[in-house]
């Protein structure tokens, strides 16, 4: 196989805005692997809450270049457990590999990943949209832009999180999921949760910051609402500890190495009788389409990224009014329609 690597920036379609922090544009990286013809594409955005850049994914991605150019894609799995002890400390990279893999490893034998993995299409879980905070008014605004979507994950962690759930229910009988990105106590979570099920909301996404797991107990039996582990689950080793804290775990594939480790998580997940949620990271149809493949292992999905985008630099997976359509194509669907800048 051949390695190539290139840098993008995504372009919101709205400033984006958790309790930790605002952006308008969101970096990435797209690893492209050829082998015989066909191109498999994989993607990882930066973080700088967990660290990961451009310039670091890149010395990372040169790292496993021997390794890639004596691999012929036979199998996706074997691949990643070759790279995951090289790349261990940087997910990100090993992520955007591993789906470029999947990609390639599909489309080389003509048939979508999720038909290789003897899984079906149906029956699949809609996608919320995710509403970033602002004001009220400008929160409506954005969740009125796309009335027609059935869910709507609502970012929370400010001093009005009751009162912002309660003006949006007044514009919507959607299906309400709110995420407090770890910005709230025990103490709030709990009282929170009462009126938020009167409210409609399904469930609450890390109502506490990871280090405070010790208190999550707590929240777990007095909560009205179901709460599930988003920054409390990013590895396979993390899956156990949140029996007992969280009713269900957010998988993200960036965060966790890729699809291999997500599918691992997942399996853990059923057997340790938890909910499981994959959700994104603002990425572009690339890392959306990785996803997709696994919608039909799932319960919940959070997989809005290039809906949030005001252009995209891909083809792929569609999400229409948070129902996932699937390319019709073999891999992952990924057809990459913009240049960026190389890093390799």
């Amino acid at each position: 196989m051949k390695l190539s690597a290139h840098a993008f920036e995504l372009p919101l379609r709205h400033t984006f805005r958790i309790s930790r922090g605002a952006v308008d544009t969101q970096s990435t990286l797209i690893v492209t692997l050829e082998q015989d013809g066909c191109r498999g594409y994989g993607e990882a955005t930066t973080n700088d809450y967990y660290g990961y850049t451009l310039e670091n994914m890149a010395e990372a991605l040169r790292r496993a270049e021997p390794i890639i150019a004596g691999d012929c894609c036979e199998d996706p799995v074997k691949l990643f457990d070759e790279l995951e002890s090289l790349l261990h400390d940087n997910p990100f990279a090993l992520c955007a590999l591993d789906q470029a893999a999947y990609d390639l490893w599909g489309k080389l034998r003509a048939s979508p990943v999720y038909q290789l993995w003897g899984l079906t299409d149906r029956p699949i879980p809609d996608s919320n949209y995710t509403i970033g905070i602002a004001d009220i008014d400008e929160m409506v605004e954005k969740m009125q832009e796309f009335a027609e979507w059935p869910i709507y994950k609502i970012k929370l962690g400010t001093d009005d999180d009751v009162e912002i759930v309660r003006a949006l229910r007044q514009h919507t009988k959607a299906t309400f999921r709110v995420d407090a990105n770890g910005a709230w106590t025990a103490a709030q979570a709990i009282e929170y949760s009462h009126p938020l099920k009167e409210l409609g909301v399904e469930f609450i996404e890390q109502p506490l910051h990871a280090d405070d797991l010790a208190e999550m107990p707590r929240v777990f039996n007095e909560s009205a609402l179901p709460v599930i582990a988003d920054e409390n689950c990013i590895v396979p080793a993390d899956v156990a500890n949140c029996v007992g804290h969280f009713h269900g775990v957010n998988i993200k594939l960036v965060k966790c190495g890729g699809l291999t480790p997500a599918r691992r998580m997942i399996a853990e997940a059923r057997t340790l009788g938890l909910k499981v949620m994959v959700g994104c990271m603002t990425e572009s149809t690339v890392g959306i389409s990785a996803i997709a493949q696994l919608l039909p292992l799932l319960d919940y999905v959070d997989m809005d990224g290039a809906a949030l985008l005001s252009s995209d630099i891909a083809k792929g997976v569609e999400v229409i009014n948070g129902t996932c359509r699937f390319a019709d194509a073999a891999g992952s669907g990924v057809e990459l329609i913009a240049a960026g800048v190389s890093l390799l």
